[in-house]
C-alpha cells in the first residue's frame, strides 16, 4: 500500500467525512491514523473507493490507494486518459445500482473516473437543479466540488482564500466573480499538511483546504469542472 496515497486521500476525504456525508464515523482519524488505518477505513467510503478500484485496474495495480490513482480521482491526471468511458458506466451501474437520477448511466461517452463527473452526473444534485432551480443544489455542487483557490490570509487554523464560485444563472450553471472566503486547514491541532501562507495555490472541498497544488494540478481540476458544466 502507497502511504502518500493513503495520505492524499485523507486530505480530500475528510471534509465530507467530518460533515457526515460519507465514510465511517469518526472523522478525524483521518488526520491522525497510520496509513493502514487510512486505508481500512477508506474502504468505507462507497463512492470514492469505486473509482480508485477501478483506476487501480486501468493502472495494472493492485492498489486501490496507489497515489497515481488517488490523484486521478480527486484531481486529474494522465492516468484518466487511459480510461475506457464505455466500460467505466457498466462498471459504475454495477456499483452505483439505483442511483441513477443524473442520466449518467446512459452518458457512456462523458463518463469519467474523476470525482468531478460523480458530482455533477451521478449525484441528483445537478438533475435536481436544472429541474426546479432550487438554491440549495446549486450550493451542493459548489461545496461538493473540488475547486481551486489561493491563500490570501491565514489566521490560525482557518484561511482566507480566494475562489471562484458556482452561480446558477436560470439555465446554466457557471463561474461566478472571485470572491474571498474562509476555510479550515486544521482542526484541534490535526492537519495533513505543513502549514500555509499567502499567495500558495489550494484545492478545497466543502469548507477544508484539502492540498497545496501546482499551476498544473489546479489547471486538472479546472478543466474537469469545465467539462462537466460544458
Amino acid at each position: 500500500m502507497s502511504v502518500a496515497g493513503a495520505l492524499l486521500f485523507a486530505r480530500y476525504a475528510y471534509p465530507p467525512n467530518e460533515l457526515g456525508y460519507c465514510g465511517p464515523p469518526g472523522a478525524r482519524a483521518l488526520l491522525s491514523s497510520s496509513a493502514d488505518e487510512i486505508a481500512r477505513r477508506a474502504r468505507a467510503f462507497e463512492g470514492a473507493w469505486a473509482y480508485l478500484e477501478f483506476l487501480a485496474g486501468v493502472a495494472g495495480t493492485a492498489d486501490p490507494l496507489d497515489e497515481r490513482v488517488v490523484e486521478a480521482y480527486w484531481v486529474g491526471g494522465p492516468l484518466l486518459d487511459a480510461v475506457v468511458p464505455e466500460r467505466l458506466v457498466p462498471f459504475l451501474r454495477e456499483r452505483f445500482a439505483g442511483q441513477l437520477a443524473g442520466g449518467w448511466a446512459e452518458g457512456g461517452a462523458r463518463a469519467v473516473a474523476h470525482h468531478s463527473f460523480h458530482v455533477f452526473e451521478v449525484y441528483p444534485w445537478a438533475a435536481l437543479l436544472r429541474r426546479t432551480g432550487h438554491p440549495h443544489a446549486a450550493s451542493v455542487l459548489d461545496r461538493c466540488r473540488i475547486r481551486t483557490g489561493v491563500v490570501r490570509d491565514v489566521r490560525g487554523e482557518t484561511a482566507t482564500v480566494t475562489c471562484r464560485p458556482l452561480v446558477w444563472d436560470g439555465e446554466r450553471l457557471t463561474h461566478g466573480p472571485p470572491r474571498a472566503e474562509v476555510a479550515a486547514w486544521s482542526a484541534s491541532g490535526r492537519t495533513l499538511l505543513d502549514g500555509l501562507a499567502p499567495g500558495d495555490r489550494v484545492s478545497l472541498h466543502w469548507d477544508w483546504v484539502c492540498d497545496l497544488i501546482t499551476t498544473e494540478q489546479a489547471t486538472r481540476i479546472e478543466d474537469q469542472e469545465r467539462l462537466r458544466l460544458a
